[in-house]
């Protein structure tokens, strides 16, 4: 296709106000407006990444919930943890702490 044909193919377009309004107006919110396509794109896929993240801290917050009704239901829950997590003892008590590799 020679620039000639093509050049004869566009001039009526090129004439029409309206195709020309509305290629204008396609470009102007697609790139320039305030809220452009691309902006857009972008804040979706950060609410997508943003609702992900508060589904893990939910399951988070209910696991560390029934750890925490656990641990209040019973003082030898509560002894283990604090034996577990933070290696205390009772008096006249020796621990030994065995690393694994």
């Amino acid at each position: 296709m020679n620039r000639a044909h093509l050049f004869s193919i566009l001039r009526p377009l090129i004439r029409n106000k309206y195709i020309i309004a509305t290629v204008l107006f396609v470009v102007w919110i697609g790139i320039f407006d305030q809220n452009n396509l691309i902006d857009r794109y972008k804040l979706a896929s950060r609410i997508r990444q943003l609702k992900h993240q508060k589904e893990h801290y939910q399951v988070e917050i209910d696991q560390n919930k029934r750890k925490m009704e656990e641990l209040q239901s019973s003082t030898k829950n509560l002894e283990k943890f604090a034996r577990e997590e933070y290696l205390m003892k009772k008096k006249n008590e020796v621990i030994f702490v065995v690393e694994e590799d």
